[in-house]
């Protein structure tokens, strides 16, 4: 087995993210203005290192991503649904995260599905886990992606969204696994978001 930490590009790429992350998080009044510059670094590291995998047709594409995000969606909505119902903790977190990090403004909403959802899968899946799959094999692969992606998250001060980045980042790493296509991946986490922030937010 290669040593992965040899990969001097790899390496570069999560300190690169953790570091534009940290700052992502520091402060809420400039989040959406540091998230969205984070992505677009992030997407120009990943483009000029990695090229972008797209293995399936447009009508596989579109109909397993929109099917994979609302499904994903359903599943948050049910977990939202059970934490409510059973007086679990974690509702007061549910809605500080919105309170927080939603989208309010229309130029947000407008970089979460051309930006930010588009640009998290490119370097996570389409950077990390590419590259992570040169050294393991797919279970140990989509396992190291998965918590290299909600390492950043644990920079916001909330479990919960560290909990929801796993459930989320385990699903796409297994779609992209499976199906080995960027665009599928990216529909899939946009129709996701839109769901969680406009159409049917938790709260």
């Amino acid at each position: 087995m290669k040593n992965w930490m040899a990969d001097r590009r790899l390496i570069t790429g999560i300190l690169i993210a953790h570091l534009l992350m940290f700052f992502t998080f520091e402060d809420k009044n400039v989040f959406w203005y540091i998230f969205t510059a984070t992505m677009l670094v992030l997407i120009s590291y990943s483009i000029i290192n990695e090229e972008i995998e797209d293995n399936t047709s447009a009508l596989s594409f579109l109909t397993i991503g929109i099917a994979s995000g609302a499904g994903l969606f359903g599943l948050f909505w049910l977990g939202s649904f059970l934490i409510e119902l059973l007086n679990i903790p974690f509702s007061s977190q549910i809605s500080s995260l919105y309170s927080r990090f939603s989208p309010d403004l229309l130029w947000h909403y407008i970089v979460l599905v051309l930006i930010i959802a588009p640009g998290e899968e490119i370097f996570w899946r389409g950077f990390i886990q590419k590259r992570l799959s040169r050294f393991f094999g797919m279970k140990m692969t989509i396992g190291l992606s998965v918590l290299l992606y909600a390492s950043v998250h644990l920079y916001s001060g909330q479990f919960i969204l560290v909990l929801a980045a796993v459930i989320a980042g385990l699903a796409w790493s297994i779609l992209y696994a499976w199906k080995r296509s960027m665009p599928l991946i990216i529909v899939s986490h946009i129709v996701f978001d839109l769901l969680l922030f406009v159409f049917l937010p938790l709260r």
